[in-house]
């Protein structure tokens, strides 16, 4: 009997452990896309995303939530201190881990994509030029 019961513990343990290792909560940030080798120009590749996908009514626009990318203002509200960019270490740029989805919500609302991430790292890496 007690053979039994040792067997029924047993088994009773082994069933929740592999339950409950089924809703083990994780969040995974996306991965960038390919790198990008090319010249990336925040005027050509990176304030359409902004217009697209950022500044829009009540979000990241003049009076809006910082930071401002409108496209009066991305450049320089972006690029003055190093809160959103940082070229010394593009990985750890702000405005680069929030895209990511690795400082907070992940950004644009829409969800983190890829081919923007990755122009993004790049340009920073690039020197982050008004170009």
């Amino acid at each position: 009997m007690a053979y039994k019961k040792h067997t029924v513990l047993a088994a009773l343990v082994i069933g929740i452990g592999l339950i409950s290792g089924c809703y083990k909560y994780t969040i995974v940030a996306p991965e960038t896309g390919a790198e990008v080798t090319r010249t990336v120009s925040f005027k050509e590749d990176l304030l359409p995303i902004f217009n697209n996908s950022c500044n829009m009514s009540g979000c990241h626009n003049n009076g809006g939530k910082a930071p401002d990318l409108s496209a009066a203002n991305a450049f320089n509200t972006l690029t003055s201190g190093t809160t959103y960019v940082n070229t010394n270490s593009p990985e750890t740029s702000g405005l680069y881990l929030w895209m990511m989805g690795k400082k907070g919500t992940p950004m644009p609302l829409s969800g983190p994509n890829k081919d923007y991430n990755a122009l993004v790292l790049a340009w920073i890496k690039q020197g982050a030029k008004n170009n």
